[in-house]
């Protein structure tokens, strides 16, 4: 398969993926793209509902935040479980990165 016809994942445009706690009940994540051509890509890439598909949340939960002038793309969404709960297995939230990171872009 040549480079031209693989998959592009949100972890491809991005200098970085990070994802912390906003309080105790939600997570943000950010995508800090490298460049405005890496920013257009993921942000016409990335469909709100694909979010809230892989971390197992209603789309109406999931808030969307464009930064253009930064090439930021952010998503805050309910934690799967109180933070510091018993069964809670990334107190940070800092895990959930490598989910977003891996999400394959749509086609575009």
């Amino acid at each position: 398969m040549s480079r031209a016809t693989e998959e592009s994942r949100v972890r491809d445009h991005a200098s970085m993926v990070r994802a912390k706690n906003a309080g105790p009940f939600r997570l943000t994540l950010d995508v800090f793209c490298k460049d405005d051509a890496s920013y257009a890509r993921v942000r016409d890439g990335i469909a709100t509902e694909a979010v809230a598909a892989i971390f197992k949340v209603g789309p109406d939960y999931v808030t969307r935040h464009e930064l253009p002038t930064l090439a930021v793309l952010k998503f805050s969404l309910p934690r799967p479980g109180v933070q510091g709960a018993r069964g809670d297995r990334d107190m940070h939230g800092a895990q959930f990165a490598v989910l977003l990171g891996e999400l394959v872009l749509k086609a575009g």
